[in-house]
């Protein structure tokens, strides 16, 4: 016999042995749950009709098929683009994500990058390969004075405020811009709306985007916004490779209008082995692993459960999305 509140939870293909084994223990947790895992897109389009709730890609085909479909829960803290489609948009089911499940991993990385300038490793490294011994003329050189540093974060979301209080243990003054905070989070000394980020520019000696990729932040860092920059500040990107126009980073390193650059993420992946980044003196680069580390299928599959636990009782689910701006 179903339980009062039971709802049918269709899992779309495509799947791994880490889904599957998902929707096993979903189902032995979680009785209100009749979970279904779809194995190819015939089988996705024919349970998802009268499902209640659904886990992964959903596209325009599956959306049109689903009659009762409340809640989707999507597969990655941020989706590519083309997740968020308009008949999507528009339609009245709430989706919810995995964000925060990296805010350790990902604000360890960004200090990794801001110790590493801070430091001169992006000087020393080179020189190490060239099994060159090669000190700065004085002793001050090379280094950034923490203490007397300023971080601007774009987009103090999980990750940002993780980074925030991390920097500020160094001594770091942190500024913030956020569209959905009110109230600065630890480590933040001032928080400002999205508005305010081309005045702020100036008085940071580290730029870090931490935002994700939507319709307005798209190319949103471009020659303008490097040129308001100090050219003694980095710039880091961890969040998403197409809020930055690379063509326009590349020509404020080679212009010296910045000191330096670290990115995770880029407008193309993986990065042509072609391109000027790779070679450039003052630049690091990780391949879009930031996010890597310990625990993140059991932090994924922990937020799903918890979600269907609250869609089962009606209770507002964790992680919910605003769809028209894809976060």
């Amino acid at each position: 016999m179903s339980a009062p509140n039971s709802f049918k939870f269709v899992m779309l293909p495509p799947h791994t042995e880490v889904t599957r084994a998902w929707g096993r223990q979903l189902a032995e947790r979680v009785p209100e749950a009749r979970v279904v895992v779809a194995e190819d897109a015939a089988s996705a389009e024919r349970e998802i009709a009268d499902a209640e709730g659904a886990f992964g890609w959903l596209n325009p085909t599956l959306l049109a098929a689903a009659k009762k479909l409340r809640w989707l829960q999507a597969p990655q803290a941020a989706p590519a683009a083309g997740y968020y489609f308009p008949e999507l948009i528009d339609h009245p089911l709430q989706v919810t994500n995995f964000r925060e499940i990296f805010n350790d991993h990902i604000s360890a990385h960004i200090l990794s990058f801001v110790l590493a300038f801070a430091r001169g490793l992006h000087v020393f490294i080179p020189q190490q390969l060239r099994r060159e011994w090669k000190k700065s003329g004085q002793e001050d050189g090379q280094v950034v004075h923490l203490p007397e540093a300023t971080a601007l974060i774009v987009g103090v979301g999980g990750i940002g405020a993780e980074t925030a209080r991390l920097l500020s243990a160094f001594g770091v003054a942190v500024l913030a811009t956020d569209a959905r905070r009110t109230v600065a989070p630890e480590g933040v000394a001032e928080l400002h709306k999205p508005e305010a980020l081309d005045d702020l520019l100036p008085r940071a000696d580290f730029v870090i985007l931490t935002v994700p990729h939507t319709p307005q932040t798209e190319g949103f860092f471009n020659a303008a916004r490097f040129a308001r920059m100090k050219k003694s500040a980095f710039f880091i990107n961890i969040g998403r490779g197409m809020t930055t126009k690379l063509g326009d980073l590349v020509a404020a390193l080679n212009a010296g209008t910045i000191a330096g650059a670290a990115l995770d993420v880029y407008e193309i992946e993986p990065l042509p082995t072609e391109h000027p980044l790779w070679t450039m003196p003052n630049v690091l680069l990780t391949p879009h692993m930031a996010g890597h580390g310990p625990y993140l299928n059991d932090r994924r599959y922990d937020i799903m459960e918890e979600n269907c636990r609250s869609f089962a009782a009606g209770r507002e689910l964790r992680n919910l999305v605003n769809k028209a701006t894809w976060f």
